[in-house]
């Protein structure tokens, strides 16, 4: 650990390395970025054979004889295969000085290789659920010798959807192995799966379970929802120095968000799980070597990414529980690093992520986003100050005569106007912004659409088809909840009366769409205070009869 540059041992790794946890089944709440993967490592010394582990002269495990399985003695299972990649990565130089090798299999790899890594004996198989358990179902690996089982991010696993794999797997090892649970949250969900398959098990807390990491500033930015792009520029603009993390909620998000970036003049790329390995290894190298200044991600695509220089993770909208957020925003502020997490959302949707940072233990703040005016300013103060900083090194002869001519020529004001202004042009401009305040927080009635993700819904899809057949624009509409089988949608309550009666009527184009008022009894005194407040035109009949009247009145009064 020295020659990797490591001067001390994290809280996580001291803790793991507990005399009473040796043996014992263990659950290991840490953050991201906490050095976990080598507290994995470190419990599993025993196991595999490396138990002399900080000896000057560390004794080398029984070499694996060569077969048609592998034989190794512990699984790691992971969610991602980015996440698999860097797990092997760091448990590979943790245990070279004891020539143990370690494996990895991921949905998309190529089989002929991994049947090839398996059949050089690894002392360690990292994996994810569907392809470890279609290796153990043809054979591939042999879990007869297995002494230790790790679940790795076993709460993104369930999320995911992995849960009858992972039983599957456990139900091909031996039931005297050690199974580990690695997870920054722990979730009733998981912690009813470590129920079933642990024995009394340890509690290991590299980390406060569910807190938030203190190294990261959270920033909450209120925002027009047709301004989310224009925010994402002045933010990365504000900030043109940090390495930033920029997470979507779908792949189609993704794509759309990182052209937009591109177009703007941005350094930026996309990863995603419509891309192939090849594809997202390019993408993921580019944003660790800094020549991606920017990288656009869905929650499952980013599992993995662990880049130290993260200095901002920008979240385009909020997440759906406390658990996304705390996975979102660990990708920065790690290894002692200082980070910020950003939200941006609609001016309706704050509550609900006020209560959801509130489960997460965060107490952000809420600033306005950076507006034009502020970023040029800054842009302006950058230059003067590159300008006129005095020189690091000496001017070539090419440049001292290039200058000494443009100075003899007495048009250096000329010269130096044209120097700015292609450095103007050269560097992506602020967008006009209308910063909204939680003072000017709009009411809001909540409809729902029987439709949701198993019928393909997501927000874009749903905004479009909401304004056309309700008849209001994008900005009328707020948060946008999408569910297993239906959706949650706020629109503004200027326009909620006239949006209910035209969504009453059948759309040709979607006939079997229902949109109907959420909980009418707590938005009925809402809607009567929207828009139906114009003026309440007179009964004609009535009108002409007060008007006869009081002519009939003036006459008398003449008389």
């Amino acid at each position: 650990m020295a020659a990797r540059g490591f001067s001390s041992l994290t809280r996580v790794q001291q803790q793991v390395l507990d005399p009473a946890f040796r043996d014992r089944d263990l659950r290991i709440s840490s953050q991201t970025g906490s050095g976990k993967t080598v507290a994995i490592g470190l419990v599993l010394r025993d196991v595999v054979g490396a138990s002399a582990l900080g000896s000057d002269s560390p004794a080398r495990s029984a070499p694996v004889p060569r077969a048609k399985a592998a034989e190794p003695r512990a699984l790691v299972i992971v969610p991602t295969r980015e996440l698999a990649a860097q797990v092997q990565l760091e448990l590979s130089w943790l245990y070279a000085p004891f020539h143990l090798t370690v494996a990895s299999v991921t949905g998309g790899s190529s089989y002929r290789e991994e049947h090839r890594a398996l059949s050089r004996g690894p002392a360690l198989v990292v994996g994810t659920p569907g392809r470890l358990l279609d290796h153990l179902t043809r054979g591939a690996i042999d879990a007869a010798s297995l002494g230790a089982v790790v679940l790795d991010e076993a709460d993104q696993m369930l999320d995911l959807g992995f849960r009858e794999e992972l039983e599957a797997i456990l139900e091909h090892l031996p039931q005297n192995r050690r199974t580990h649970l690695v997870s920054a949250t722990f979730p009733r969900e998981v912690i009813a799966l470590a129920n079933r398959v642990q024995t009394q098990a340890a509690h290991v807390e590299g980390t406060p379970l569910g807190s938030a990491n203190a190294d990261i500033e959270h920033v909450v930015h209120l925002i027009h929802p047709n301004q989310r792009v224009d925010a994402l520029i002045n933010v990365l603009l504000h900030h043109p120095d940090d390495q930033t993390l920029v997470f979507a909620r779908t792949r189609a998000d993704v794509a759309e968000y990182a052209r937009e970036l591109q177009r703007a003049g941005f350094a930026a790329g996309a990863l995603s799980g419509e891309m192939d390995q090849n594809a997202r290894n390019r993408a993921l190298a580019a944003f660790k070597s800094g020549q991606l200044r920017t990288l656009v991600a869905t929650d499952v695509a980013a599992r993995g990414i662990d880049v130290q220089n993260i200095a901002r993770v920008v979240q385009l909208d909020a997440p759906s529980n406390a658990e996304a957020y705390t996975h979102r925003s660990g990708r920065t502020g790690r290894a002692g690093r200082k980070g910020t997490s950003v939200l941006l959302i609609s001016k309706g949707a704050l509550q609900r992520t006020q209560r959801l940072l509130q489960q997460a233990r965060v107490k952000p703040s809420i600033q306005p986003v950076p507006t034009a005016e502020t970023i040029r300013a800054a842009q302006d103060a950058r230059l003067l100050g590159e300008l006129t900083a005095p020189l690091t090194q000496e001017l070539s002869e090419r440049v001292q005569g290039q200058l000494a001519r443009i100075v003899e020529s007495g048009q250096t004001r000329v010269a130096l106007a044209r120097l700015l202004a292609q450095l103007e042009q050269a560097r992506s401009e602020p967008r006009a912004i209308t910063n909204v305040t939680a003072e000017q927080r709009a009411r809001w009635v909540s409809f729902r659409v029987n439709r949701g993700r198993v019928h393909g819904a997501d927000a874009r899809r749903l905004v479009a088809m909401l304004c056309r057949r309700g008849r209001i624009r994008g900005a009328d509409i707020g948060a946008i909840r999408v569910c297993g089988t239906y959706s949650d949608v706020e629109v503004s309550q200027h326009v909620a009366a006239t949006f209910a009666q035209a969504t009453l009527r059948s759309d040709p184009r979607d006939p079997q769409v229902n949109v109907r008022l959420h909980r009418p009894e707590a938005n009925a005194s809402t809607l009567k205070r929207g828009p139906s407040k114009a003026p309440r035109r007179k009964h004609p009949a009535k009108k002409q009869k007060r008007r006869a009247n009081a002519r009939a009145g003036d006459s008398a009064a003449a008389s």
